[in-house]
């Protein structure tokens, strides 16, 4: 049996003295009362009469309007951006009472940014409204967490959906969640929660919750206990990962079942932190204890140059100062993503429970733990309680099997498995990979795991295996020093799904608008000419060394072909400072050269480590009309720039792009492929 670091008290602070629930925090009914508005249709606008499907959190919230300036006016910037491209006039309509949010399926998919749920809650209240949101199957898992966190009514019907009109009267009970289309006198029973997830929102949100136990959390130390064998043999990895890491030791681990699981690292980013550091101080009083398992990384806001953003990182500097988090816990502007430098700073290993302030904390998966995004409110809570509440989902199986075709990598491969899965995407389910010949590096199953979240699946998960362990061996940590066992699914483990992708039939992709599964054989792009103005590698997704060298030996290579410089403008983003600075030093493999220095030989530019362009922010963002080929993990619309247009490849393929002025695979430099040298 293993343990994580129990709670910490403030000097000065004794169990007797932390604060307790408020009288407002019992749980019980929030009322019986029904709310009455008008229907606010999102409709699309390429089929008629047909609701929008995959609502995106960046159209909900803009990411340059996810600016907190201060913990006193946290929601200001969130409400004002509410809809601000998809639905200018959002804010005016929802005063004048068309306070029944409906769209599609799959609604408020992507970044945990729980701005969205929180900005669109504001609009409503500052008119003294409240907001319902109805909308159809699959919705964003983070999303609807984050609703009831906050006391947000959603409510899934695809019926009441299907039927709704511009104009129609809806009724909701909020005491028993029946929904009404007066207009057209019909009544809906939503999707049910988990009785946890009732507890909560009957709580009138997390805050409530986290109060009422905070002081038995604070109390109990917190043990970490794996299954039997006869036990493990049912259970997928990821679901043996949760029954060890259960606060609650008989809690059933099934899907569909909510529980209380404790943390290993609950990271956050400077975008993010500002209101999990708001939760955490009303659930603790904030001074009563040290953060739980906190980390925080600078990576979204830093560079942009504005003041507003210099006040959000502010914020997390602060806390971080009062409460002693420093490094590796706490990364300054440049250190790195933090999906990089988590784990290149040992705190990610096999086994562990990492719930991440940021949608593509799945690239955990890549190194054995569970990982998944939340909101920042579930991330305060857990900062103060050493636990989050975790809704475990449907179990779903991929197996890789078949030798890599040339110039394939693990953007290629997830791409591939996206375009696959079509709109319904792995179906929030968690995905279990099986990398059976082990030929995938760490560099392509973090890509794979990380775009489990364009994936819309709850986490996408690696087995530690001999591939692994090389990985965490070549840092300096020896295998047989990690803290948990190592865990691999069980023989009799049950799948939802079971599927198998076969890597021979993988080819090079380039993903079109506005989806990463809008994605093609590169082959194919190639004979359309595709012209773009930016070409950009790097990010959270391909930002590695071995990511980076990728597209270094593609344009050395080229050089030798007669490519002297690039053909658009080429700017680079190592994952890490780490990385960054391993770029400058000479590698055998270019024959001497740096990474960087052959980027640069080229007319390519090394910028600091952070996100940037890749969620529309600095000025290598694409402005209107603008197009960008990229490594990056997530081309909505927007996403990279308002009225830009991002194509997602890996860097290899970038690179040969950039060379060529249209996006194409290497093989249109005219380069032979040679395993010994380009893989």
């Amino acid at each position: 049996m293993e343990h994580i670091e129990p709670a910490r008290l403030k000097p000065g602070v004794t169990a007797d003295s932390l604060p307790g629930p408020r009288p407002s925090d019992s749980a019980g009914d929030r009322g019986a009362r029904t709310i009455r508005g008008k229907a606010l249709i999102f409709w699309d606008p390429g089929v008629p009469g047909r609701k929008l499907d995959a609502i995106d959190t960046d159209q909900i919230t803009p990411a340059a309007d996810c600016v907190s300036e201060s913990l006193e006016h946290l929601d200001e910037r969130w409400k004002a951006g509410a809809f601000r491209y998809l639905m200018p006039d959002f804010r005016e309509r929802v005063h004048r009472g068309e306070t029944f949010l409906v769209a599609g399926d799959r609604f408020a998919i992507g970044s945990s940014r729980e701005m969205s749920p929180a900005g669109l809650k504001g609009v409503a209240e500052e008119a003294g409204l409240e907001l319902v949101v109805v909308c159809g199957a699959n919705m964003g898992d983070i999303f609807r967490r984050n609703a009831f966190n906050l006391g947000l009514h959603v409510v899934q019907s695809p019926e009441a959906v299907a039927d709704a009109a511009d104009g129609d009267a809806f009724a909701f009970d909020v005491a028993t969640r029946r929904l009404t289309n007066e207009t057209k006198d019909k009544r809906y029973e939503p999707v049910s929660l988990t009785p946890k997830e009732e507890e909560i929102r009957v709580s009138g949100g997390i805050f409530a919750v986290g109060r009422r136990e905070f002081r038995r959390s604070v109390e109990t130390f917190p043990e970490v206990a794996w299954p039997d064998p006869e036990t493990s043999r049912r259970l997928t990895t990821t679901e043996q990962i949760v029954w060890a890491h259960r606060v609650d030791r008989d809690g059933t681990v099934a899907p569909g079942a909510t529980l209380r699981v404790y943390a290993d690292l609950l990271p956050a980013s400077d975008g993010t932190a500002p209101f999990a550091i708001h939760t955490f101080n009303q659930i603790t009083g904030g001074n009563s204890i040290f953060p739980r398992q906190a980390a925080i990384a600078n990576d979204h806001f830093v560079f942009t140059g504005r003041e507003a953003d210099e006040r959000q990182t502010s914020i997390g500097r602060e806390f971080a100062r009062v409460h002693g988090i420093e490094r590796p816990y706490y990364a300054t502007p440049g250190d790195g993503i933090f999906h990089f430098y988590f784990p290149e700073q040992g705190l990610v290993l096999p086994g562990q429970f990492i719930p991440g302030a940021d949608s593509h904390s799945r690239a955990y998966g890549a190194y054995g733990a569970v990982g998944f995004g939340v909101g920042s409110t579930t991330l305060g809570f857990g900062w103060a309680t050493g636990y989050i509440y975790f809704t475990l989902a449907k179990q779903r199986r991929v197996v890789f099997r078949g030798g890599l075709q040339p110039w394939v990598a693990g953007k290629d491969i997830v791409l591939e498995l996206l375009r696959r899965w079509g709109a319904k995407q792995s179906g929030g389910m968690s995905v279990e990979f099986v990398d059976a010949d082990r030929q995938l590096p760490i560099a392509y199953r973090n890509t794979i795991a990380n775009m489990m979240a364009e994936g819309e699946a709850l986490n996408g998960i690696f087995a530690q295996d001999e591939v692994t362990d090389a990985w965490y061996r070549e840092k300096g940590i020896a295998p047989e020093t990690l803290p948990y066992p190592k865990v691999a699914p069980g023989a009799d483990a049950i799948y939802e799904l079971d599927e198998e992708l076969r890597l021979d039939s993988v080819e090079p992709m380039i993903a079109k608008p506005y989806s990463p599964g809008n994605a093609y054989p590169a082959d194919e792009v190639a004979r359309e000419r595709l012209p773009f103005d930016k070409a950009l590698i790097g990010s959270c997704t391909n930002g590695s060394y071995d990511d980076l060298l990728s597209a270094a030996l593609v344009f050395r290579a080229a050089r030798e072909q007669g490519f002297r410089k690039v053909a658009r403008t080429l700017a680079v983003f190592p994952g890490s400072g780490g990385v960054g600075r391993r770029i400058e030093t000479p590698d055998p493999r270019l024959g001497g050269e740096s990474i960087a220095e052959v980027f640069r030989s080229v007319g390519g530019a090394i910028r600091q480590s952070w996100c940037g362009p890749c969620f529309g922010q600095g000025p290598d963002s694409l402005t209107k009309g603008e197009r960008a080929i990229t490594s990056f993990n997530r081309n909505w619309q927007n996403r990279m720039g308002v009225g830009g247009e991002g194509y997602l490849a890996s860097p290899a393929v970038v690179a040969s792009s950039a060379l060529l002025g249209y996006m194409a695979p290497p093989g249109e430099l005219g380069l032979a492929w040679e395993p010994e040298r380009f893989a």
